[in-house]
């Protein structure tokens, strides 16, 4: 196998690796920070120069490897029959087929591995995003509990002031019932008090006239005594 061969053998065996890599090791989280790094942020932005740059490379070796094919196929055809000429005819159309194979897989797992780091790239934005919407959400739930415990929490703060404000009202009317009583009584008390004022004044007057009386009798005993 000549050199050039080789390190598109090399390459393919790399290629293998890298898509096993991709498939079994890690998940999609690091792979993506691992895309996103500061080297393969600056290939980035020339790895379209290098894609193409690759794929025209394997296509040219793909298409040299076809036509040495189609070479020795119909060298072979041709009806040559001394042996060590068809052994050596049939070496090198085993080599370009060899080729053919080497390249047509390189070229197949490249497409592979660009198509694998989109995938990959892609699920992890979603599965950030889902995490986001899982976070957005879950705050949502929490904001409306809250707003649901505080509207509660006034709904009870509301029956709690309407309680308050009934027993106020309550108190209010038995303030006004009793004080409307007090008023009551202090008419009755002061009616009683000009009852008994009265009571002492005409008792009095007749103490007076009963004095008054009781002094005429006296005095009108002492003169008929004196006229006996």
């Amino acid at each position: 196998m000549s050199l050039v061969w080789t390190l598109i053998a090399g390459f393919l065996y790399a290629e293998i690796i890298v898509v096993l890599l991709l498939v079994l090791v890690g998940n999609p989280y690091r792979w993506n920070r691992f895309f996103k790094s500061k080297f393969l942020a600056m290939m980035a932005q020339q790895a379209h120069i290098y894609f193409f740059l690759i794929m025209g490379v394997l296509v040219l070796f793909l298409l040299e490897a076809i036509r040495e094919m189609r070479k020795y196929s119909s060298h072979e055809q041709s009806g040559e029959v001394h042996l060590n000429v068809e052994m050596q005819h049939s070496m090198r159309l085993f080599r370009a087929q060899r080729n053919f194979y080497i390249s047509g897989f390189s070229i197949f797992l490249v497409l592979v591995i660009r198509r694998l780091v989109t995938l990959i790239s892609a699920q992890a934005n979603l599965m950030a995003q889902s995490e986001a919407s899982m976070k957005q959400a879950q705050s949502a739930t929490a904001a409306a509990r809250s707003l649901m415990e505080d509207k509660a929490t006034d709904k009870a703060k509301e029956a709690t002031e309407d309680t308050t404000l009934n027993e106020l009202n309550k108190l209010r009317e038995r303030v006004q019932q009793l004080t409307a009583d007090l008023n009551r009584e202090k008419k009755d008390k002061e009616a009683v008090k000009s009852q008994a004022e009265s009571i002492n004044r005409e008792y009095d007057r007749l103490t007076e006239e009963y004095s008054k009386l009781q002094k005429q009798i006296t005095i009108g005993g002492a003169a008929g005594n004196k006229d006996d």
